[in-house]
This record gives C-alpha cells, structure tokens and sequence, in this order.
C-alpha cells in the first residue's frame, strides 16, 4: 500500500498512542494530543482508509483501531529512525558495567542479558559464542601433584576451560625435583603460547608435534593426547545455549493474558532452545547483504508461540565471522526506536570486545 504523507502521519500517531496506552485508538485522542493539523473527521477517514488497507483493524465495533502486523512493518522500515545518540549511550553503558579481565564469559553474557531486559522491559536473549570459531588466547601448565598436570586455557571469548593429565614419563623415574618440573612446564606453556596463540581451537588438535626441539621430545605424545581431549571437551553443543532474562517483567504486558499463550511462549523458553536458537542465531549466505538488525513482527515469526510477539535480534561477530545473536522478545506494542538501538548497541559492543587481539 502506497500511502500518502497524511496517511503516514496518522499512522505513526496511531501506532504512539497505541504503544503508550495498550487501548484502541480514535480520531478524537489522535486530534488533541498529537499536531495533525486535520479534523476528527478527516482523521476518521485516513483511519478508515489505513484499515482497508490492512494496516489497521478494529478489534470491536465500537471500539478504535490498533495496529495490525502490517502497519508496524510500515512504521519500522519507513516511519521511525532509531536513535544513535541512545545506542551510544548504551554501548558505553555496557562497557562500563562488565568486566571482562575478572569475570567469565557466561557470566558477562548474563549480566549483559540482564541489562538489557531491565532497559527495555522486555525478554532479552543472547547466544553463547559457537566454539567452532574459538581461538586460543593464552594457556598454562600447571602441577597439582607429583605425576599430574592441568592445562588451563583461555580462550578469546575469554572463556576458561582445563584439562587435567598424567605427565609423561621420564628416562629417570626416580625421583624428581618438583622445582624441575615446573621450570620445564613454564618453558613449555611459553613454547605453546608462542606456537599456538591466535590459531582457531578446531585446528590446534592438528598440530604436528613430532619436530619439538629435544629438550621436550618426550612432551610430543603427551601434548598431542592434551591437546586432542581439550579439543572433544571444547566442541560446540548440538544447540547454542542461550541466555534469557526479563521473562517476569514482559509477562505483565496485557498481550500476555491469555494463559494458553503464556504456556506455550514459556514452553518455548524453556524447552524448546534448539528451534529458538536457530531462529534467533541464522547464518546468512551472504552477511554483507543482511540487514544490521533483523525485525520480525508477530505473524513473521516461524514458531507459533512468537506470534503475538516481536524479535528483534543482530549477531555480533568474532574475527569477522558471526558467533553468536542478540535479541528481544516483546510484544508486538513495543518501542521499536529503542528496541531497534538497544540490539544495535549491544551486538557492537560484545563485537568489539571479542575482536580484541588475542
């Protein structure tokens, strides 16, 4: 439907008034509170044009219009600009608000979860990075007891994971110095930081060991056993885990009253994350060519409990490669400006801080 600017005026003003009020709207409360410069009349009329065209229904018959999912397609790609200023602010807000030298990655993913469902006042969901993509960012060898030694690894998601194994033997089995062996573990989580930092975890697992210099030829099999069983502990899971907060506030919506659709959303949250996860998170054929945040509006959604509901999501990226997804989960009465900049904002941020150099 191609509208005229009166039309996509009031539009706009119907779609305000309704995501301020959650009650149907008509030209009267449209004429007083917002500078249409028309009469009720004439304002009746383009509403009842609108509505003929889909992008406005009548919930009863005496009642005023709401938006359809129609119309709130139209109010975001065409009628709303979200705020730069306000993602700005929401950037700098996360940025001062995790800390990524202390915590681990699931809990600044968490904490970042939770922000932004106290912001928006809506579910907000974020995908743990896929660790196919993971890349070594520093290890350590360390001794726990006289035969056995953990290697701990952290990743450039700033995610930490360990492996705990029996050193090899040596060609003197007697007894051996402890300040020895740590000296030589030093010397080799040097010589494996060196060789490995940076290099993707999926292909550390490949490493030839067999040219180590001699004084660690009797590491080779060892590091490669180490090396294969982090690998296997560090595979991505069948489905990306997700983290979801908000899920209480959102709930209180008046959309949300219906309890069958409440049992079915909730289902969804809890049981069903792998069909979540692979909506929220797509791998686009050609990402360049993809939106920089992704709205579906009600009926656009592919699951049935999410169709009374808006997803607004972005991936956020690690070495140029999409890892991982933002989003929120709101009714489809929603604050799409700040939505819209909120998930912006957010996938940027977590970009940025996963890009740093390892």
């Amino acid at each position: 439907m191609s509208l005229t600017n009166r039309q996509q005026r009031i539009l706009w003003a119907t779609i305000r008034h309704y995501i301020a009020t959650a009650e149907p709207v008509g030209s009267k409360a449209l004429a007083s509170e917002y500078d249409l410069s028309v009469s009720p009349a004439t304002i009746r009329a383009c509403m009842g044009a609108l509505e003929k065209g889909g992008l406005l229904y009548q919930p009863h018959t005496s009642a005023g219009r709401v938006p359809s999912d129609s119309g709130y397609r139209i109010y975001v790609d065409q009628l709303i600009n979200p705020s730069e200023t306000f993602e700005r602010q929401i950037e700098n807000l996360l940025a001062d608000n995790l800390n990524w030298e202390e915590w681990g990655l699931e809990a600044i993913l968490r904490d970042a979860a939770q922000m932004l469902a106290t912001i928006s006042g809506y579910i907000a969901l974020i995908t743990i990075p896929r660790t196919q993509t993971t890349r070594l960012r520093h290890l350590q060898l360390v001794q726990i007891e006289p035969k056995r030694v953990m290697l701990v690894v952290l990743t450039n998601s700033y995610e930490t994971k360990s492996v705990l194994m029996k050193l090899p033997n040596s060609a003197d089995d007697g007894a051996v110095d402890e300040s020895i062996v740590e000296r030589e573990l030093q010397i080799l989580s040097n010589f494996l930081n060196s060789k490995l930092r940076g290099r993707a975890l999926c292909e550390i697992v490949t490493q030839d060991w067999s040219e180590l210099d001699r004084e660690f030829a009797q590491y080779a099999d060892f590091l490669s056993s180490l090396l294969s069983e982090l690998s296997q502990r560090l595979k991505a899971p069948a489905s990306t885990p997700i983290m979801i907060r908000g899920v209480s506030e959102v709930l209180r919506q008046p959309e949300f009253s219906q309890l069958q659709q409440v049992q079915m959303l909730m289902h969804l949250l809890e049981e069903e994350q792998e069909q979540l996860s692979s909506v929220i998170f797509e791998l686009p054929e050609l990402q360049e060519f993809q939106p920089r945040v992704s709205v579906r509006i009600g009926s656009e959604n592919p699951l049935e409990p999410m169709r009374i509901c808006t997803l607004v999501s972005a991936n956020y990226q690690q070495d140029e490669k999409p890892v991982g997804s933002v989003a929120i989960l709101g009714p489809t009465r929603m604050i799409y400006e700040n939505a819209i900049a909120l998930v912006a904002a957010s996938a940027n941020y977590l970009t940025g801080a996963l890009s740093q150099p390892a």
